[in-house]
């Protein structure tokens, strides 16, 4: 069974940082797809960062320089550390599993609320 679990999540100060993680079972999180997506209110979801099998990672928009993905192949966990964060990052952060054995499994997410 397929399971990914997100954590860290919180409430952040304008500028501060975060490290959400992504606790993969069922899927060996080295040799497949791993990606977090955010969905904020009354947007559609979108992609934040996606680790390749290997050391490829990809970035959605302009987040590089501030957010880094991840994986601790030992702990089957993937991260997202995010720095300097800004009010325009708070949503809804997703793990996801892209692909595997012909399907998407995601997360139930973890909300991350950034103030000024």
């Amino acid at each position: 069974q397929v399971q990914l679990v997100e954590s860290g999540g919180g409430l952040v100060q304008d500028g501060g940082s975060l490290r959400l993680s992504c606790v993969v079972s069922g899927v060996t999180s080295s040799t497949n797809i791993i990606s977090w997506f955010r969905q904020a209110p009354g947007k559609q979801r979108e992609l934040v960062a996606a680790a390749y099998p290997g050391s490829t990672t990809k970035y959605g928009g302009s987040l590089e320089g501030r957010f880094a993905i991840s994986r601790d192949n030992r702990k089957n966990t993937v991260y997202l550390q995010m720095n300097s964060l800004k009010p325009e990052d708070t949503a809804v952060y997703y793990c996801a599993a892209i692909y595997y054995r012909g399907r998407d499994y995601w997360g139930q997410g973890t909300q991350v609320t950034v103030v000024t």
